[in-house]
């Protein structure tokens, strides 16, 4: 038998911790996955990079060519949450607004008050 995940949307800019991205990828041109960061006054941390992928777009410019617009990663927590992380390339105000929280995948459907998702740091509304 298998468990049946929620995923919940959220479109939210989350905040890195300092001198928590992975190196590597920035060498490449890519953007280096921050290790911990914070959302809605909770902590987290990547455990694995699950899936990664890029999302293209036309020139602004009508040139004909196509460049990387965002870069995405599907990651699990250490607190055991599947969560959908997006960065712009071209972001909006600050290199922190650039990363986003796309969506969480919650482990346990319904295990909130009221059937809604289980909130990842014990707190059934979140502010």
């Amino acid at each position: 038998m298998f468990s049946v995940k929620m995923e919940t949307f959220i479109g939210e800019p989350i905040v890195p911790e300092d001198m928590s991205f992975s190196v590597s990828p920035m060498a490449m041109g890519k953007p280096g996955l921050p290790q911990k960061f914070s959302w809605k006054g909770g902590r987290f941390s990547v455990l694995e990079v699950l899936e990664e992928w890029k999302e293209s777009g036309n020139c602004r410019h009508r040139s004909g060519d196509s460049y990387v617009r965002k870069h995405w990663f599907r990651v699990r927590t250490t607190e055991n949450l599947e969560m959908k992380i997006s960065f712009e390339r071209q972001g909006r105000s600050s290199v922190r607004a650039r990363w986003r929280l796309y969506s969480i995948r919650y482990a346990e459907p319904g295990a909130a008050p009221n059937g809604g998702p289980a909130m990842p740091f014990g707190n059934s509304e979140v502010e």
